[in-house]
C-alpha cells in the first residue's frame, strides 16, 4: 500500500467514525476518495497539508426550524437546512430540496458532490446544498407560499449573490423559487442574482428548466462522437418523469434516439413506439397526474409497478434521472445483459458504488452524475452572469454555451482518465478533474 493509499484509508476511517449515521454521505466520500489516490501520489503537498480532512468537512452547516400555518389554521413545523460546503472557487452554489427524505446525510452527500460538479463546469462557483423535510405534495398553493415565506425568512440571513446562491431541486420548481424570491426581496430589497431557476419574467435564464436533461444528452453526444457514432437509431431507457427526464427525452428524440421508458415513484411506462413527449408533458407538467394516466391514453404503452431497472428491454443507452441509489448491483447486471453500453446519470448518485464499479469493470461508458448532470448548475451559473449584466440571453446562446460546457466536462473526464492510466474510467476522471481545481485553489489560498 502506497503512502497516499494509507492516507486515504486513514481519512475514510476517520470520517466513518465521525459520521457513522450518515450512509449517503459516507457513500459519496468513499466513491470519491478511492479514485483520487493516483492524483495524491503525484501531488504529495496535498497529503502533507492534510487537505482531504478539510475538503470533506463543510465550512458551515446551518439548521433552523420552519414554522408555517396550514389552510385549517393549524401550526406546523419542519426543519430547514443549508450546507455551505466549499467556497474555494466562488460563492456556494447548489439547490434546495423539499422532500420528506431530506436529512443531514442526504444534504451532505449532495453538497459534497456539488463541489466537484461545479468545479467541472469551469465556472466560478463553490459547492453547497439545502432544503427541508417539507413535502409539497398534497399542499395547496397558499400552504406552499406560507412555508416558503417562513423558510426564506431564516435562510435570507445566510445567502447573497456573492456569498451563497441557491437554486431549485426536487420539490422546488418555478413556483417555489418565486415565493422564496418574493420573500427575500421584501426582507433584503431587490437583487436578481440571489436565486437561480427564476421565471423569465424576473430575470431567470432561458432553457434553465431543460438544462440538466439536455446537458446529460450533450455529454453523451460528445462521447459518441469520439466513437464515430451518434444517437440515430439507438434505444434509450430513462427513469424519472420530472424536468430532468422529460428534457433528456426531448433532446434524445431531437437527436434521433428512441426513448422508450419513464417512471415515477409508483411505477414506470414502457412505450415500444417511443415516449409521446406532448402527452407526457401534459400529464406531468400541466395536470400533475400519475403515469397511469399516460398508459390509459396511449395504446402502445404498458404501465408496470416497481422499478424500470427491473424490466428487460434491449437498449444501448441508460439515463437514470430519478433519485439516489435507484440502480443496485443486480439491476446493473441486468442493464449490461440487455446491451446497455452507456450509462449517463441525470440524477445525483443514482447508482450504488457496487453498480458503478460493475459498469466500469464491464466496459460500460459510465458517466457519473457529477459530470453528466452538471448542465443544470452550469446554466444556473450562466443565469448569475446574466443577472450581473442586467441582461437576458436568447435561448440559442444559452443552449450553445451549455453544449460547450458539457463538451469541456466530457473531455476533462476523458483526458484525466487517460492521464492516470484508467482510460474510459470517467468516474476516476471526473473525480480527479473536479478535485484538482478545488485542491489547487484551497492550497493557494492557505487552505481556507
Amino acid at each position: 500500500m502506497t503512502k497516499a493509499s494509507e492516507y486515504v484509508k486513514s481519512i475514510q476511517e476517520e470520517i466513518h467514525a465521525k459520521d457513522a449515521n450518515q450512509p449517503e454521505f459516507l457513500q459519496a466520500v468513499d466513491e470519491f476518495l478511492t479514485t483520487v489516490v493516483p492524483f495524491l501520489e503525484k501531488h504529495p503537498e496535498y497529503e502533507d497539508s492534510n487537505l482531504l480532512s478539510l475538503i470533506t468537512e463543510p465550512e458551515r452547516f446551518i439548521q433552523f426550524r420552519v414554522p408555517w400555518q396550514d389552510d385549517k389554521g393549524n401550526w406546523q413545523v419542519n426543519r430547514g437546512y443549508r450546507i455551505q460546503f466549499n467556497s474555494a472557487l466562488g460563492p456556494y452554489k447548489g439547490g434546495l430540496r423539499f422532500h420528506p427524505s431530506v436529512n443531514l446525510s442526504i444534504l451532505k452527500f449532495l453538497a459534497f458532490e456539488q463541489i466537484f460538479k461545479n468545479s467541472l463546469t469551469g465556472l466560478p462557483i463553490g459547492g453547497g446544498k439545502g432544503g427541508s423535510d417539507f413535502d409539497p405534495k398534497g399542499k395547496s398553493d397558499a400552504e406552499i407560499m406560507r412555508f416558503c415565506q417562513s423558510f426564506m425568512t431564516e435562510l435570507s440571513k445566510y445567502i447573497g449573490p456573492s456569498l451563497d446562491v441557491p437554486a431549485g431541486d426536487i420539490g422546488v420548481g418555478g413556483r417555489e423559487i418565486s415565493y422564496l424570491y418574493g420573500t427575500y426581496k421584501r426582507l433584503k430589497q431587490y437583487d436578481a442574482g440571489v436565486l437561480t431557476g427564476k421565471p423569465l419574467d424576473f430575470w431567470g435564464s432561458k432553457i434553465r428548466t431543460e438544462a440538466t436533461g439536455y446537458g446529460a444528452v450533450y455529454l453523451v453526444k460528445h462521447l459518441l462522437a469520439d466513437l464515430d457514432e451518434n444517437f440515430e437509431g439507438k434505444t434509450a431507457v430513462i427513469s424519472g418523469s420530472g424536468n430532468v427526464a422529460i428534457y433528456a427525452i426531448e433532446k434524445l428524440q431531437a437527436l434521433g434516439a428512441n426513448a422508450v421508458t419513464c417512471s415515477d415513484s409508483n411505477g414506470f411506462i414502457y412505450d415500444k413506439e417511443g415516449i409521446d413527449l406532448a402527452l407526457l408533458k401534459d400529464i406531468k407538467e400541466v395536470k400533475r397526474e400519475r403515469l397511469t394516466a399516460y398508459a390509459e391514453q396511449r395504446p402502445s404503452a404498458e404501465y408496470h409497478e416497481g422499478s424500470v431497472w427491473d424490466f428487460d428491454v434491449t437498449a444501448e443507452l441508460a439515463f437514470p434521472c430519478a433519485t439516489q441509489n435507484e440502480i443496485n448491483i443486480d439491476q446493473a447486471k441486468r442493464l449490461v445483459a440487455n446491451g446497455v453500453r452507456v450509462v449517463a446519470e441525470g440524477a445525483n448518485m443514482p447508482s450504488t458504488l457496487e453498480a458503478a464499479e460493475f459498469f466500469i469493470e464491464n466496459n460500460v461508458y459510465y458517466c457519473p452524475g457529477k459530470a453528466a448532470n452538471a448542465g443544470g448548475v452550469a446554466v444556473s451559473a450562466l443565469e448569475m452572469s446574466q443577472n450581473s449584466q442586467r441582461l437576458q440571453w436568447e435561448a440559442e446562446e444559452v443552449d450553445a454555451r451549455l453544449d460547450g460546457i458539457m463538451k469541456n466536462i466530457y473531455e476533462a473526464c476523458r483526458d484525466t482518465a487517460k492521464e492516470f492510466d484508467a482510460e474510459n474510467n470517467f468516474m476516476l476522471g471526473a473525480n480527479i478533474a473536479g478535485f484538482a481545481r478545488v485542491a489547487k485553489a484551497m492550497y493557494a489560498q492557505g487552505l481556507v
